[in-house]
């Protein structure tokens, strides 16, 4: 712990990814803002919206214990299907086809590659039911942010290191 704060860093990032205009496929940065205030005042976390931003968000990564991923997840399940992984880094990268797609994945791979990944990576995140253009997320995928909200908080005190 006391390398975070000597960097400067708080130990655990959590970082929402998606893309507001492509439908369902804004469910992490939704998550992301509904967790936030529950943890606003804690030093251990911090919250960012990644956005479609990629292995342009590597410098987030260094000197990191844990990182929390909240993302929409395509894994072939029921639309509004909620996903955990508690061990991302062992998910296999893909590479992007869309301007978002693969992202987290890729990004693992490079902070891994380096050796600047988090030693811990979770990933919370809600099957997609329309990832085509427009705003705002799908009846399906709506309903199943509680779910994803308590997996998401729950996750987060895991991660989080005594002070």
């Amino acid at each position: 712990m006391a390398d975070q704060r000597d960097h400067g860093v708080a130990p655990v990032l959590v970082l929402g990814l998606g893309n507001l205009l492509l439908k369902d496929d804004g469910v992490g940065l939704e998550l992301l803002k509904r967790l936030e205030p529950d943890f606003v005042d804690d030093p251990r976390v911090e919250f960012v919206d990644g956005g479609t931003q990629g292995l342009a968000l590597a410098p987030y990564l260094p000197n990191r214990c844990a990182m929390l991923i909240l993302d929409a997840v395509a894994l072939g399940t029921e639309p509004g299907d909620v996903h955990h992984l508690p061990d991302a880094r062992s998910t296999p990268a893909t590479r992007s086809t869309t301007a978002h797609e693969g992202n987290a994945s890729e990004l693992l791979a490079a902070a891994t590659l380096i050796g600047e990944c988090p030693e811990t990576v979770a990933l919370v995140g809600i099957e997609p039911d329309d990832v085509s253009t427009g705003i705002g997320l799908t009846e399906r995928v709506q309903s199943a942010l509680p779910r994803a909200l308590k997996l998401a908080k729950d996750t987060l005190g895991t991660l989080i290191q005594p002070e």
